[in-house]
């Protein structure tokens, strides 16, 4: 979703703990992941291979660190970037496992909006990106036969790492990253797409994100870009840098996963995509991908929020709770692609149905929090 000169990355995230317990017929199974808002650190307890499709594992981190992701593999639409289009496909995944937030709380992911002001340039340039335009879920339980949105994988400690070769490797991160054989390439083998791939490695607090990622012959990776996240330091990339994500940020911390959605609570920001960005970028984001620069057009880094006064009581328990942390936490313009295509993770527990009852919000229901400072290509 989006052209390929231009995003960087913000990392963050702290030490992680995965919590096993118990096996099942095809890998481990979770132990009581804790819920979002508690932040319970257990012991540390990390598998000894590559948690694999059809596998559960959760992970925390402690209060201290702020917890992080995990989870088994899983797979994903893609959207092709520098298009509006959205070409989803999917891939037989397993359940995703609970997992508490990434990032600290005082991360901009997991800080709440609702007493932020609205900006002066709100009502340019939400008209811009569609006031009219209805939300769409970029993620699901059946898509093509499957579950679909962005995929992910842990690993342990002893992974071995391959090589990876960037298209832009001057704002790449260098290899060796700790992928293994089995990590999901979102779309699927076949996507045209973004074909994202995401590694988390809680042993060293790392979190490697590649955009446009081919497996070689070799075993070795080709990717348009990589990013490694330091996952204790929350320290961004360097400014006018681009990550796997155009607008320079973690992918990660953004996506909309079932587990917090069935405890009732997301409380992070949420990653969606615009068709049309502006050369300008505002933080958390590191990079601009455009050459418009209108200032009708949102900044990559933009965030929106839900009015207030929005009701949402009407809505299905899915929906509703993804509709509170658009009220509280807001959502941040994260790349090209469609209009207001939410990100999320692919499983076959979402309530499609659900899920689909979002489409009946506009673009007009949204405002745009003040920006801050921009950056300016």
């Amino acid at each position: 979703m989006r052209s390929r000169h231009q995003y960087t990355v913000s990392t963050v995230l702290l030490a992680l703990v995965l919590v096993l317990a118990g096996c099942t017929q095809t890998g481990l199974s979770a132990a009581g992941a804790a819920t979002a808002a508690s932040h319970v650190a257990p012991t540390l307890a990390l598998p000894s291979t590559p948690v694999p499709v059809s596998t559960t594992a959760s992970a925390e981190l402690p209060a201290s660190a702020a917890p992080s992701q995990s989870g088994q593999v899983t797979a994903a639409g893609a959207s092709a970037k520098g298009t509006a289009l959205t070409h989803k496909q999917s891939t037989s995944v397993g359940i995703l496992a609970p997992v508490v937030r990434p990032f600290p709380a005082s991360n901009a992911w997991n800080t709440a909006v609702t007493s932020e002001a609205v900006d002066p340039l709100s009502a340019a340039i939400i008209a811009s990106i569609g006031g009219a335009t209805n939300l769409h879920m970029d993620f699901g339980a059946n898509w093509n036969g499957g579950p679909f949105g962005i995929p992910y994988v842990v690993v342990p400690a002893d992974q071995a790492k391959v090589m990876v070769s960037f298209d832009y490797a001057s704002e790449s991160d260098p290899g060796p990253y700790p992928i293994p054989a089995n990590a999901p390439v979102e779309g699927g083998d076949g996507s045209t797409g973004d074909r994202h791939v995401i590694v988390v490695q809680p042993s060293t607090g790392k979190l490697y994100e590649l955009y446009d990622a081919h497996r070689l012959a070799d075993e070795s990776w080709h990717a348009g870009s990589g990013a490694v996240f330091d996952l204790t330091t929350g320290a961004l990339r360097p400014a006018g840098w681009t990550s796997a994500d155009a607008a320079g940020l973690p992918i990660l911390p953004g996506l909309v996963r079932y587990d917090e959605v069935a405890s009732g609570v997301i409380n992070h920001a949420i990653r969606f995509t615009v068709a049309t960005t502006r050369k300008a970028y505002v933080s958390p984001a590191r990079h601009y991908a455009s050459s418009n620069t209108s200032t009708s057009l949102p900044p990559m880094g933009t965030r929106v929020r839900l009015k207030a006064s929005f009701d949402i009581s009407g809505f299905p328990q899915q929906a509703r709770v993804i509709l509170q942390a658009m009220k509280t936490y807001g959502m941040i313009v994260a790349d090209n692609g469609s209009n207001w295509y939410v990100s999320g993770t692919p499983d076959p527990r979402w309530s499609d149905t659900q899920l689909n009852t979002l489409k009946n919000v506009p673009g007009s229901a949204f405002d745009v929090v003040t920006l801050g400072p921009v950056t300016s290509g």
